[in-house]
């Protein structure tokens, strides 16, 4: 299975992914899942933020 390329995701996205994370209505798993990224760079960017 080839890997994935590279992404880099803009400082809105983040800003949007983080943002939702702090808001607690959905879990981390459940936010991954929803904008395709891994849970622990979900929490990276709302720990950023």
């Amino acid at each position: 299975m080839p890997r994935r390329p590279r992404r880099n995701h803009s400082p809105a996205f983040k800003a949007k992914v983080a943002l939702a994370a702090v808001g607690g209505e959905q879990t981390l798993a459940e936010l991954a899942q929803q904008f395709d990224v891994h849970p622990n760079q979900i929490r990276q960017w709302s720990e950023a933020e």
